[in-house]
Protein backbone atom coordinates (compact mmCIF):
# COMPACT_ATOMS: atom_id res chain seq x y z
CA UNK A 1 0.00 0.00 0.00
CA UNK A 2 1.63 3.30 -1.08
CA UNK A 3 1.98 6.49 1.11
CA UNK A 4 -0.98 8.38 -0.12
CA UNK A 5 -3.06 5.53 0.09
CA UNK A 6 -2.29 5.21 3.56
CA UNK A 7 -2.38 9.01 4.40
CA UNK A 8 -6.01 8.61 2.71
CA UNK A 9 -6.86 5.85 5.59
CA UNK A 10 -6.01 7.83 8.45
CA UNK A 11 -8.34 10.52 7.13
CA UNK A 12 -11.44 8.57 6.37
CA UNK A 13 -10.65 6.75 9.85
CA UNK A 14 -10.78 10.13 11.57
CA UNK A 15 -14.15 11.44 9.60
CA UNK A 16 -15.78 7.50 10.61
CA UNK A 17 -14.57 7.54 13.99
CA UNK A 18 -17.19 9.42 14.71
CA UNK A 19 -20.60 7.76 14.88
CA UNK A 20 -19.31 5.18 17.56
CA UNK A 21 -17.65 7.74 19.70
CA UNK A 22 -19.47 6.34 22.90
CA UNK A 23 -22.66 7.44 21.14
CA UNK A 24 -25.53 6.25 21.67
CA UNK A 25 -27.07 2.43 22.25
CA UNK A 26 -27.24 -1.55 22.01
CA UNK A 27 -30.02 -4.06 21.91
CA UNK A 28 -29.67 -5.90 25.28
CA UNK A 29 -32.88 -7.93 23.82
CA UNK A 30 -30.71 -10.12 22.20
CA UNK A 31 -28.51 -10.82 24.88
CA UNK A 32 -28.23 -13.42 27.54
CA UNK A 33 -29.13 -12.45 31.24
CA UNK A 34 -26.39 -10.31 33.00
CA UNK A 35 -24.16 -12.77 34.48
CA UNK A 36 -20.82 -10.50 34.20
CA UNK A 37 -18.93 -9.90 37.90
CA UNK A 38 -18.78 -6.63 39.70
CA UNK A 39 -15.63 -8.25 40.92
CA UNK A 40 -13.78 -7.36 37.61
CA UNK A 41 -14.66 -3.98 37.55
CA UNK A 42 -12.42 -0.76 38.38
CA UNK A 43 -15.03 -1.15 41.63
CA UNK A 44 -14.38 -4.69 42.84
CA UNK A 45 -17.87 -5.08 44.04
CA UNK A 46 -21.51 -3.97 42.97
CA UNK A 47 -25.24 -4.23 43.38
CA UNK A 48 -25.04 -6.87 40.39
CA UNK A 49 -27.98 -4.65 38.90
CA UNK A 50 -28.35 -5.28 34.89
CA UNK A 51 -26.79 -2.57 33.50
CA UNK A 52 -29.44 -2.36 30.36
CA UNK A 53 -31.91 -1.12 33.38
CA UNK A 54 -29.69 1.82 34.53
CA UNK A 55 -28.89 5.07 33.45
CA UNK A 56 -27.90 8.31 34.35
CA UNK A 57 -30.20 9.54 36.94
CA UNK A 58 -29.05 12.48 38.29
CA UNK A 59 -27.90 13.56 34.64
CA UNK A 60 -31.19 13.08 33.44
CA UNK A 61 -33.25 14.99 36.04
CA UNK A 62 -30.94 17.81 36.06
CA UNK A 63 -31.04 18.04 32.09
CA UNK A 64 -34.92 17.50 32.51
CA UNK A 65 -35.19 20.62 33.76
CA UNK A 66 -33.40 22.56 31.91
CA UNK A 67 -35.25 21.33 29.01
CA UNK A 68 -38.25 22.17 30.72
CA UNK A 69 -37.38 25.85 32.02
CA UNK A 70 -36.58 26.51 28.07
CA UNK A 71 -32.33 27.44 29.32
CA UNK A 72 -30.81 25.23 26.69
CA UNK A 73 -29.71 28.02 23.94
CA UNK A 74 -28.76 29.87 27.12
CA UNK A 75 -26.67 26.99 28.36
CA UNK A 76 -25.05 26.27 24.99
CA UNK A 77 -24.10 29.94 24.62
CA UNK A 78 -22.60 29.80 27.81
CA UNK A 79 -20.47 26.47 27.51
CA UNK A 80 -19.31 27.81 24.38
CA UNK A 81 -16.39 29.54 26.49
CA UNK A 82 -15.81 26.55 28.85
CA UNK A 83 -13.01 24.60 26.74
CA UNK A 84 -10.27 23.89 29.31
CA UNK A 85 -10.04 21.41 31.68
CA UNK A 86 -8.55 24.10 34.27
CA UNK A 87 -11.02 26.74 33.19
CA UNK A 88 -13.77 27.61 35.71
CA UNK A 89 -17.42 27.16 34.92
CA UNK A 90 -19.08 29.81 33.26
CA UNK A 91 -21.20 32.46 35.13
CA UNK A 92 -24.72 32.83 34.51
CA UNK A 93 -25.11 28.79 34.59
CA UNK A 94 -28.34 27.55 36.40
CA UNK A 95 -27.19 26.79 39.82
CA UNK A 96 -28.54 22.93 39.51
CA UNK A 97 -26.86 22.32 36.31
CA UNK A 98 -23.48 23.98 37.85
CA UNK A 99 -23.83 22.37 40.91
CA UNK A 100 -23.97 18.74 39.11
CA UNK A 101 -21.09 19.71 36.55
CA UNK A 102 -18.79 20.81 39.31
CA UNK A 103 -18.91 17.24 40.47
CA UNK A 104 -19.14 15.60 37.12
CA UNK A 105 -15.58 17.07 36.03
CA UNK A 106 -13.99 15.96 39.11
CA UNK A 107 -11.77 12.65 38.09
CA UNK A 108 -12.08 9.66 40.14
CA UNK A 109 -10.14 8.98 43.09
CA UNK A 110 -8.53 5.75 41.44
CA UNK A 111 -7.09 7.59 38.31
CA UNK A 112 -3.58 7.35 37.85
CA UNK A 113 -1.67 10.80 36.12
CA UNK A 114 1.61 8.08 35.83
CA UNK A 115 -1.12 5.73 33.43
CA UNK A 116 -2.57 8.57 31.22
CA UNK A 117 0.77 10.45 30.57
CA UNK A 118 1.67 7.08 29.63
CA UNK A 119 -1.28 6.82 27.93
CA UNK A 120 -1.01 10.18 25.69
CA UNK A 121 3.01 9.00 24.87
CA UNK A 122 1.54 5.64 23.22
CA UNK A 123 -0.91 7.90 20.99
CA UNK A 124 2.28 9.42 19.31
CA UNK A 125 3.47 6.17 18.32
CA UNK A 126 0.47 4.04 17.94
CA UNK A 127 -1.49 7.13 16.70
CA UNK A 128 -2.05 5.59 12.61
CA UNK A 129 -3.42 2.45 13.82
CA UNK A 130 -5.32 3.79 16.74
CA UNK A 131 -6.83 6.40 14.78
CA UNK A 132 -7.80 3.69 11.62
CA UNK A 133 -9.32 1.54 13.89
CA UNK A 134 -11.78 4.33 15.59
CA UNK A 135 -12.67 5.11 11.94
CA UNK A 136 -12.91 2.35 10.30
CA UNK A 137 -13.49 -0.08 12.66
CA UNK A 138 -15.79 1.49 15.33
CA UNK A 139 -17.38 4.12 13.89
CA UNK A 140 -18.82 1.55 10.84
CA UNK A 141 -19.34 -1.47 13.88
CA UNK A 142 -21.66 1.00 15.39
CA UNK A 143 -23.95 0.90 12.55
CA UNK A 144 -24.34 -2.65 13.06
CA UNK A 145 -25.62 -1.54 16.31
CA UNK A 146 -29.23 -0.91 15.68
CA UNK A 147 -30.19 0.72 19.09
CA UNK A 148 -26.83 2.80 18.48
CA UNK A 149 -27.97 3.69 14.75
CA UNK A 150 -31.32 4.58 15.38
CA UNK A 151 -30.57 6.61 18.24
CA UNK A 152 -28.54 8.65 16.10
CA UNK A 153 -30.47 8.23 13.16
CA UNK A 154 -33.74 9.79 14.87
CA UNK A 155 -32.07 12.43 17.60
CA UNK A 156 -31.62 15.85 16.54
CA UNK A 157 -27.56 15.06 15.24
CA UNK A 158 -29.06 12.71 12.77
CA UNK A 159 -30.19 15.67 10.43
CA UNK A 160 -26.89 16.96 9.73
CA UNK A 161 -24.55 14.01 9.91
CA UNK A 162 -21.37 16.18 8.98
CA UNK A 163 -21.97 17.85 12.19
CA UNK A 164 -22.43 15.62 14.41
CA UNK A 165 -19.64 13.43 13.16
CA UNK A 166 -17.40 16.36 13.79
CA UNK A 167 -19.12 16.63 17.18
CA UNK A 168 -18.39 13.24 18.17
CA UNK A 169 -15.14 13.29 16.31
CA UNK A 170 -13.83 15.58 19.18
CA UNK A 171 -14.12 13.14 21.66
CA UNK A 172 -12.23 10.55 20.19
CA UNK A 173 -9.91 13.64 19.15
CA UNK A 174 -9.43 14.68 22.71
CA UNK A 175 -8.81 11.24 24.30
CA UNK A 176 -5.80 10.50 22.05
CA UNK A 177 -4.53 14.44 22.61
CA UNK A 178 -1.50 14.43 24.69
CA UNK A 179 -2.76 17.15 26.81
CA UNK A 180 -6.01 14.99 27.42
CA UNK A 181 -6.28 14.94 30.76
CA UNK A 182 -3.92 18.15 31.82
CA UNK A 183 -4.85 21.01 33.00
CA UNK A 184 -4.26 22.86 29.49
CA UNK A 185 -6.03 19.95 27.88
CA UNK A 186 -9.93 19.62 27.19
CA UNK A 187 -11.04 15.58 27.80
CA UNK A 188 -12.76 16.60 31.07
CA UNK A 189 -14.91 19.39 28.88
CA UNK A 190 -15.40 16.79 26.41
CA UNK A 191 -16.44 14.00 28.25
CA UNK A 192 -18.73 16.50 30.97
CA UNK A 193 -20.51 17.84 27.57
CA UNK A 194 -20.94 14.47 26.27
CA UNK A 195 -22.51 13.12 29.55
CA UNK A 196 -25.06 16.57 29.28
CA UNK A 197 -25.86 15.69 25.53
CA UNK A 198 -26.77 11.93 26.45
CA UNK A 199 -29.09 12.99 29.21
CA UNK A 200 -30.57 15.56 27.16
CA UNK A 201 -31.25 12.80 24.22
CA UNK A 202 -33.06 10.47 26.83
CA UNK A 203 -35.11 13.11 28.05
CA UNK A 204 -36.12 13.95 24.29
CA UNK A 205 -35.82 10.74 22.20
CA UNK A 206 -38.97 8.82 23.65
CA UNK A 207 -41.07 11.54 22.10
CA UNK A 208 -39.95 10.56 18.47
CA UNK A 209 -42.59 8.52 16.56
CA UNK A 210 -39.52 6.76 14.88
CA UNK A 211 -37.48 5.85 17.41
CA UNK A 212 -40.45 4.65 19.42
CA UNK A 213 -41.70 2.04 16.93
CA UNK A 214 -37.82 0.79 16.47
CA UNK A 215 -36.81 0.98 19.88
CA UNK A 216 -37.53 -2.58 19.95
CA UNK A 217 -38.89 -2.18 23.19
CA UNK A 218 -36.65 0.11 25.35
CA UNK A 219 -38.68 3.01 26.94
CA UNK A 220 -35.47 5.12 27.42
CA UNK A 221 -32.26 4.67 25.30
CA UNK A 222 -28.13 4.93 26.48
CA UNK A 223 -28.64 2.96 29.64
CA UNK A 224 -25.65 2.04 31.22
CA UNK A 225 -24.98 -1.19 28.92
CA UNK A 226 -25.79 0.80 26.08
CA UNK A 227 -22.64 2.72 26.61
CA UNK A 228 -20.56 0.04 27.60
CA UNK A 229 -21.42 -1.63 24.49
CA UNK A 230 -20.02 1.48 22.65
CA UNK A 231 -17.13 1.43 24.83
CA UNK A 232 -16.08 -2.18 23.96
CA UNK A 233 -16.78 -1.25 19.89
CA UNK A 234 -13.72 1.39 20.59
CA UNK A 235 -11.13 0.65 23.42
CA UNK A 236 -11.97 -3.00 23.73
CA UNK A 237 -11.74 -3.71 20.04
CA UNK A 238 -8.97 -1.65 19.35
CA UNK A 239 -6.86 -3.92 21.90
CA UNK A 240 -7.40 -6.68 20.17
CA UNK A 241 -6.92 -5.62 17.09
CA UNK A 242 -3.34 -4.10 17.65
CA UNK A 243 -3.02 -7.67 19.15
CA UNK A 244 -3.94 -9.42 16.03
CA UNK A 245 -2.37 -6.88 13.49
CA UNK A 246 1.14 -8.17 15.67
CA UNK A 247 1.68 -4.19 16.77
CA UNK A 248 4.25 -4.40 20.03
CA UNK A 249 2.11 -2.99 22.20
CA UNK A 250 4.52 -2.74 26.27
CA UNK A 251 2.73 -4.13 29.38
CA UNK A 252 2.54 -0.26 30.67
CA UNK A 253 1.43 0.47 27.12
CA UNK A 254 -1.48 -1.84 27.65
CA UNK A 255 -2.61 -0.94 30.90
CA UNK A 256 -2.53 2.90 30.54
CA UNK A 257 -4.78 2.52 26.89
CA UNK A 258 -7.11 0.58 29.53
CA UNK A 259 -6.92 3.09 31.93
CA UNK A 260 -7.43 6.28 29.78
CA UNK A 261 -10.58 4.33 28.64
CA UNK A 262 -11.74 3.52 32.04
CA UNK A 263 -11.54 7.31 33.53
CA UNK A 264 -13.46 8.34 30.52
CA UNK A 265 -16.41 5.38 30.97
CA UNK A 266 -16.23 7.16 34.23
CA UNK A 267 -15.96 10.89 33.30
CA UNK A 268 -19.55 9.81 30.70
CA UNK A 269 -21.33 8.86 33.76
CA UNK A 270 -20.87 4.87 33.58
CA UNK A 271 -20.82 3.52 37.14
CA UNK A 272 -17.57 2.24 38.43
CA UNK A 273 -18.80 -1.67 39.32
CA UNK A 274 -19.55 -1.38 35.24
CA UNK A 275 -16.11 -0.56 34.22
CA UNK A 276 -13.70 -3.76 33.51
CA UNK A 277 -10.43 -3.31 35.83
CA UNK A 278 -8.38 -5.70 33.31
CA UNK A 279 -8.40 -6.57 29.49
CA UNK A 280 -9.52 -9.98 30.32
CA UNK A 281 -12.70 -8.91 32.20
CA UNK A 282 -13.41 -6.52 29.16
CA UNK A 283 -13.61 -9.28 27.08
CA UNK A 284 -15.62 -11.42 29.13
CA UNK A 285 -17.91 -8.15 28.88
CA UNK A 286 -17.69 -7.42 25.56
CA UNK A 287 -18.12 -11.06 24.81
CA UNK A 288 -21.58 -10.14 26.66
CA UNK A 289 -22.87 -7.03 25.47
CA UNK A 290 -21.11 -6.64 22.76
CA UNK A 291 -20.93 -9.41 20.32
CA UNK A 292 -24.49 -10.66 20.58
CA UNK A 293 -26.26 -7.55 19.27
CA UNK A 294 -24.58 -7.00 16.15
CA UNK A 295 -27.31 -7.25 13.37
CA UNK A 296 -28.79 -5.57 10.21
CA UNK A 297 -30.98 -2.26 10.55
CA UNK A 298 -32.24 0.23 8.20
CA UNK A 299 -31.45 3.05 10.00
CA UNK A 300 -27.96 1.17 10.04
CA UNK A 301 -27.25 0.62 6.43
CA UNK A 302 -28.57 4.28 6.01
CA UNK A 303 -26.10 6.08 8.27
CA UNK A 304 -23.43 3.39 6.70
CA UNK A 305 -24.21 5.42 3.39
CA UNK A 306 -24.08 8.73 4.72
CA UNK A 307 -20.62 7.98 6.25
CA UNK A 308 -19.55 6.85 2.51
CA UNK A 309 -20.76 9.66 1.13
CA UNK A 310 -19.10 12.36 3.25
CA UNK A 311 -16.04 9.90 2.46
CA UNK A 312 -16.26 10.43 -0.90
CA UNK A 313 -15.76 13.93 -0.12
CA UNK A 314 -12.42 13.76 0.88
CA UNK A 315 -11.51 12.04 -2.10
CA UNK A 316 -13.57 10.67 -4.59
CA UNK A 317 -13.86 7.42 -6.36
CA UNK A 318 -10.97 5.94 -4.11
CA UNK A 319 -11.42 6.69 -0.54
CA UNK A 320 -14.89 5.05 -0.49
CA UNK A 321 -13.74 1.47 -2.20
CA UNK A 322 -10.59 1.87 0.21
CA UNK A 323 -12.83 2.11 2.88
CA UNK A 324 -14.91 -0.56 2.51
CA UNK A 325 -12.23 -2.59 1.99
CA UNK A 326 -10.36 -1.99 4.85
CA UNK A 327 -13.09 -2.04 7.07
CA UNK A 328 -13.80 -5.44 5.44
CA UNK A 329 -10.63 -6.99 6.45
CA UNK A 330 -10.93 -5.30 10.36
CA UNK A 331 -14.20 -6.10 10.96
CA UNK A 332 -14.93 -9.37 8.86
CA UNK A 333 -17.71 -10.25 6.35
CA UNK A 334 -20.06 -10.55 8.30
CA UNK A 335 -20.51 -7.23 9.86
CA UNK A 336 -19.43 -5.76 6.21
CA UNK A 337 -22.43 -7.27 5.43
CA UNK A 338 -24.68 -6.50 7.89
CA UNK A 339 -24.21 -2.80 7.10
CA UNK A 340 -24.30 -2.91 3.29
CA UNK A 341 -20.53 -2.28 2.91
CA UNK A 342 -19.16 -3.42 -0.72
CA UNK A 343 -17.20 -5.98 -2.01
CA UNK A 344 -13.98 -4.62 -3.12
CA UNK A 345 -12.28 -7.97 -5.23
CA UNK A 346 -9.31 -5.09 -6.03
CA UNK A 347 -8.69 -3.91 -2.56
CA UNK A 348 -9.54 -6.16 -0.90
CA UNK A 349 -6.81 -9.18 -0.99
CA UNK A 350 -4.58 -5.98 -1.71
CA UNK A 351 -5.09 -4.95 1.85
CA UNK A 352 -5.02 -8.36 3.60
CA UNK A 353 -1.41 -9.33 1.63
CA UNK A 354 -0.06 -5.35 1.98
CA UNK A 355 -1.30 -3.87 5.49
CA UNK A 356 0.69 -6.24 8.06
CA UNK A 357 3.98 -5.75 5.97
CA UNK A 358 3.16 -1.85 5.88
CA UNK A 359 2.95 -2.42 10.07
CA UNK A 360 5.83 -4.42 10.35
CA UNK A 361 7.66 -1.81 7.96
CA UNK A 362 6.75 0.78 10.30
CA UNK A 363 7.37 -0.53 13.42
CA UNK A 364 11.17 -1.03 12.39
CA UNK A 365 11.02 2.62 11.41
CA UNK A 366 9.95 3.87 14.59
CA UNK A 367 12.49 3.55 16.71
CA UNK A 368 14.87 5.41 14.71
CA UNK A 369 16.08 9.17 16.15
CA UNK A 370 13.24 11.69 15.21
CA UNK A 371 10.70 9.10 13.44
CA UNK A 372 8.13 8.87 15.94
CA UNK A 373 8.02 12.42 16.51
CA UNK A 374 7.82 12.92 12.36
CA UNK A 375 5.20 10.14 12.75
CA UNK A 376 3.44 12.17 15.37
CA UNK A 377 3.23 15.56 13.50
CA UNK A 378 1.98 14.30 10.11
CA UNK A 379 -0.66 12.40 11.96
CA UNK A 380 -1.50 14.88 14.04
CA UNK A 381 -1.43 17.52 11.21
CA UNK A 382 -4.24 14.85 8.98
CA UNK A 383 -6.15 14.61 12.43
CA UNK A 384 -6.70 18.38 12.44
CA UNK A 385 -7.37 18.66 8.49
CA UNK A 386 -10.20 15.95 8.91
CA UNK A 387 -11.92 18.06 12.34
CA UNK A 388 -11.32 21.35 9.82
CA UNK A 389 -13.33 19.57 6.99
CA UNK A 390 -16.08 18.44 8.98
CA UNK A 391 -16.44 21.50 10.54
CA UNK A 392 -15.98 23.39 7.82
CA UNK A 393 -13.77 26.01 9.31
CA UNK A 394 -15.89 26.26 12.25
CA UNK A 395 -15.44 25.76 15.86
CA UNK A 396 -16.63 22.62 17.17
CA UNK A 397 -19.18 23.35 20.21
CA UNK A 398 -20.80 19.67 21.73
CA UNK A 399 -24.33 21.44 21.67
CA UNK A 400 -26.85 20.18 24.30
CA UNK A 401 -29.69 19.22 21.75
CA UNK A 402 -33.55 20.64 22.83
CA UNK A 403 -35.88 18.69 20.31
CA UNK A 404 -35.24 15.59 18.00
CA UNK A 405 -34.88 14.92 14.31
CA UNK A 406 -37.46 16.64 12.47
CA UNK A 407 -40.10 14.23 10.32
Amino acid sequence: MDELSRRKMLLTGGALGAVGALGMASPASARSAWTWAASGSVARAGEGTDPQWVWDEEADQILGAVLDRGDVPKVNELLRTWTRNDQPLPAGLPPDLRQFMDKARQLPSWADRKKLDTAARFSTTKGIYVGALYGLGSGLMSTAIPREARAVYYSKGGADMKDRIAKTAKLGYDIGDLDAYQPQGSMIVTAVRTRLVHAAVRNLLPKSPGWSQTSEGQKIPISQADLMVTWHSLATLVMRKLLEWKVPVSRAESEAYLHVWQVTAHMLGVRDEYIPATWDAANAQSEQLLDPVLARSDEGVKLTEMLLDIVAELDAGVSRPLVSAFSRYTLGDRIGDLIGLSEEPFWQPLISKSWPLLVAYREKLIPLPLVPEAAWAMEEALRKFVLLFLSEGRPIHLEIPDANRSH
